[in-house]
């Protein structure tokens, strides 16, 4: 009978246990889902979507992850400097639907097949597109300066494809 009463005591132990971690879980997920969703709002103009070096969004109208990672490449020519090629930057963002793996896509401001540059790429039924890279380089500063500075601007679009992982 005594093995009984301890072993019940424990059980109930167990279970009060685990409800309380289940509290505390349930706020912390809508807290954090209530701030993904103002800065979403905040950060869009028209059909350009804004997003800073390093953010990652979820974005709920296209279900994708995108994750602004960094400038591998800015080559464009510094304000006030007679270039030959006017150059061009290159965004690496990270993109993830809710049922696809990850990808990495290399998005330059502009296409020039010889080099490798696009500009927009296909991913998942959509087409993702950037538009512009922000701050440009100065003559004084160059591009090290902007390092961690950057800002990007891209546009995601229907296609006519079937949804695909690409």
């Amino acid at each position: 009978m005594l093995h009984k009463t301890i072993l019940f005591s424990l059980g109930m132990l167990a279970l009060t246990n685990c409800s309380a971690q289940k509290e505390k879980k349930t706020t912390t997920n809508s807290s954090a889902s209530a701030s993904t969703t103002d800065t979403k709002t905040m950060n869009k103009e028209g059909d350009i979507m804004y997003f800073t070096e390093g953010e990652n969004r979820f974005l709920k109208e296209y279900q994708m992850n995108v994750t602004f990672n960094t400038i591998s490449e800015d080559s464009r020519c510094p304000e006030g400097v007679n270039c030959i090629w006017a150059g061009v930057a290159v965004a690496n963002i990270t993109v993830m639907g809710v049922a696809t793996r990850p990808v990495t896509l290399s998005l330059a401001t502009t296409d020039n097949p010889g080099r490798n540059y696009t500009q927009s790429a296909p991913f998942n039924g959509y087409t993702i597109s950037l538009t512009n890279v922000t701050p440009y380089p100065t003559e004084k500063e160059g591009t090290k300066a902007l390092s961690g500075k950057y800002k990007i601007g891209i546009t995601i679009k229907k296609t006519g494809e079937n949804p695909t992982t690409k």
